[in-house]
């Protein structure tokens, strides 16, 4: 520690360059022209401060010489190193400017609670029959559609339960609950997360604001169990709120994963909804939907899957479409529900008997809609609601394609198109049905030994993943010529994402940041730099990235 009298000869020795600085520029002579009194008085005040002030206002100003030292010396190494700045286009992290979104609402919790127990009731009073279809495979396997003969035999219903389950199907749309419009409002993004999908959903959610979008999110899990507080804690600060949606309902009388997609679209605070799948990434912003005329037309926006309706010929008798066994339904294109838009106001009975639908998915109309062939779950109970219901929506024209390995005829995903654009393809959301987009599915090493958050091994380590070569080689899993084709790009912004969890989240670690950061600058050019303000301004760790 310096004591007062060699802090005070510290003092004087910083006080000799203002008197240096002061007899240069007016010399001797108090009354000199080139004088300025103010500036001058300036000088004087901070060399009598440094020499007849106290000890700590010495140190304080030795402080601050100090960090003007240091600061002009990190300046001056940025200049050698970057002789021009502006090309490092150092600019507030995409997650700082999502600051000013402001967080969710959360809905008046009693009433919500009151309408779900009015609709499980309803339910629970008219189940389908028979209440336990099973789940049979066809034949043919995933690979090859089935014959017409196939899905007309496949799932045998007797008529007196094909008279039963219709009996119920009226019931219900009878009984279904007014609109409870004091409960829901605006429009935002519903994601369902947890376990394992939370990983998925970090990069979906980063990448929604990457590329722009300004709605506020909601992201549901199951239970207590499956939140992460500090991660939700983080999420806040970037208009995004948590929600549980065993905080609306027993949870327990769920059987599969499938059914809680529904339930997180009526409980959102939401009037007008984009759901995604946590492993679908917006490869364009997609804010636009809400204001464009397919949506504003209908009130709900649907995407296509690869392949036509497969579900039973009692399908259509039962939910009203026709009097006997139909195959009315035959011609009509799947839906692919990886994302989904929906108005709540326009469609609340579509939205309730889609829910009756998945309330007995697993049992019943699960198979009923698919007959066990691809895409068995929940993602045809809108399509069949709607439908039912006689209600308007919007199938999105164009077909859906499958992006692939760069240089291997693997699919990795699929494309979904932006439905603002009805005369031609232009993709805007990357369903990662195959490949799930995890830096710590990717790049973590050891995970499999994390306590919290385990994973089996991660593609690089695992040389048997299809993308291992390319972590390793550090080389795009896309290839390029096909995004430019599309125009689009959406690589380098799942990686800027992913950058954002390995080193400033609360899930960041040194080894996985490094090796994210590795990756970035040897397969798209970006730079790393600190930055020049830091010093300065505080900041923390605020990284400037250049893509070359």
């Amino acid at each position: 520690m310096l004591n007062a009298p060699g802090v005070k000869f510290l003092g004087d020795l910083l006080a000799y360059p203002l008197k240096r600085a002061e007899m240069t520029l007016y010399g001797d002579d108090p009354e000199h022209p080139s004088s300025t009194p103010s500036f001058r008085n300036i000088i004087r005040k901070l060399r009598r401060l440094l020499i007849g002030g106290s000890p700590r206002q010495h140190i304080l100003l030795l402080l601050g010489w100090a960090l003007l030292f240091f600061a002009g010396l990190h300046i001056i190494q940025s200049l050698l190193a970057h002789p021009s700045i502006p090309s490092l286009q150092c600019q507030t992290p995409t997650h700082e400017q999502s600051k000013h979104i402001p967080v969710p609402a959360q809905p008046d919790k009693i009433l919500l609670l009151s309408v779900w127990k009015q609709l499980q009731a309803i339910y629970d009073d008219h189940p389908p029959q028979p209440l336990n279809l099973g789940l049979n495979h066809f034949r043919s396997g995933v690979s090859d559609f089935p014959s017409l003969e196939d899905i007309k035999t496949h799932t045998p219903i007797s008529l007196e339960d094909a008279r039963a389950a219709r009996k119920s199907h009226v019931e219900v749309t009878k009984k279904l609950v007014a609109y409870p419009s004091q409960l829901f409002s605006g429009k935002g993004v519903v994601m369902l997360a947890g376990g394992r999908y939370t990983s998925f959903a970090m990069t979906g959610l980063g990448m929604l604001r990457e590329v722009g979008s300004k709605l506020p999110v909601e992201v549901w899990v199951k239970d207590e169990t499956e939140e992460d507080v500090d991660w939700c804690e983080e999420l806040a600060k970037e208009g995004m709120a948590c929600r549980r949606l065993s905080d609306y309902m027993d949870t327990e009388l769920l059987e599969h994963g499938y059914q809680l997609k529904i339930c997180s679209i009526i409980f959102s605070s939401f009037e007008q909804v984009l759901f995604l799948d946590a492993d679908n990434i917006p490869v364009k912003n997609p804010d636009v939907i809400f204001k464009s005329k397919s949506f504003t037309d209908t009130g709900v926006v649907m995407w296509p899957d690869y392949w036509k309706h497969t579900g039973s010929p009692m399908l259509p008798y039962i939910v009203g479409l026709s009097d006997e066994a139909s195959e009315i339904l035959r011609p009509d294109q799947t839906a692919e529900s990886g994302q989904l838009v929906w108005d709540k106001k326009r469609h609340w009975k579509a939205l309730c008997l889609a829910a009756y639908y998945n309330y007995y998915g697993p049992q019943h109309y699960y198979t009923m809609i698919s007959q066990g062939w691809a895409g068995w779950g929940d993602k045809d109970t809108f399509l069949v609601a709607l439908r039912s219901l006689r209600q308007d929506f919007y199938m999105v024209p164009h077909k859906l394609k499958t992006l692939f390995l760069n240089e291997k005829p693997e699919g990795v995903g699929m494309l979904q198109a932006d439905p603002t654009k009805p005369a031609g393809y232009e993709p805007m959301f990357l369903h990662s049905n195959i490949v799930k987009w995890s830096i710590r599915g990717f790049l973590c090493r050891g995970c499999a030994n994390d306590t919290v958050n385990p994973i089996k091994s991660s593609s690089l380590e695992n040389p048997k993943s299809n993308i291992h070569p390319y972590l390793k080689n550090h080389s795009r899993i896309f290839r390029l010529e096909d995004m430019k084709a599309m125009n689009i790009d959406p690589e380098p912004l799942i990686w800027k994402s992913f950058e954002h969890v390995a080193c400033r989240s609360v899930w960041q670690g040194e080894g996985l940041c490094n090796r994210t950061r590795t990756h970035m600058e040897k397969t798209f050019g970006y730079s790393f730099e600190k930055s020049w303000a830091s010093p300065i301004v505080g900041g923390g760790d605020r990284i400037c990235i250049r893509p070359t």
